[in-house]
């Protein structure tokens, strides 16, 4: 094999491997949507794209480097979100599951601890979604998105089955 293609098959792996640690390194982190994420997030964010740059490129700085290192990239996140469409287990570990916060008027502090989020953050969501106390709230879940959702008592009618979503997570409290 030519040295130029080596480092290029080179690139392509540290790229690959790469991805992969962060991939589960944010997944470990916690759900939070883009919008959510506080001036820590983004500080961890930009310092990690830096701090990965020279081990997926190595001392090759070259615009064939930088266009295999993207294109490993590119292919990765495809190769990750057409695997999680296909196969459950492996977007519920991609992805995590959603986690009940709020349950009949209470809030779940172990759950709230575990997805680290705090009170507050809970509160503003209800009130975007114009929910005025955590008492009004029949459900509050974590998506996996990072998005909370809310339903009050009104929101399910009397003797209506709930969603079968909504047993699922009632069930893993």
């Amino acid at each position: 094999m030519h040295a130029s293609a080596r480092v290029l098959v080179e690139i392509f792996i540290r790229t690959a491997s790469i991805y992969l640690v962060i991939l589960i390194g944010v997944r470990l982190s916690g759900k939070r949507e883009v919008g959510q994420m506080t001036p820590f997030d983004l500080t961890l964010l930009l310092l990690l794209s830096n701090a990965v740059q020279n081990a997926m490129t190595g001392p090759d700085t070259s615009l064939w480097g930088g266009v295999v290192a993207a294109c490993t990239l590119l292919l990765m996140n495809y190769l990750v979100a057409e695997l999680s469409g296909a196969n459950r287990r492996f977007r519920r570990f991609v992805q995590g599951s959603p986690t009940l916060l709020i349950h009949d008027g209470q809030l779940l502090p172990a759950h709230l601890a575990r997805e680290h989020l705090t009170v507050d953050e809970v509160e503003r969501a209800l009130r975007e979604h114009g929910i005025a106390s955590v008492k009004d709230v029949s459900l509050a879940v974590l998506e996996v998105d990072g998005s909370i959702s809310a339903l009050k008592y009104d929101d399910i009618a009397p003797g209506r089955q709930p969603h079968p979503r909504l047993r699922f997570l009632q069930k893993h409290q």
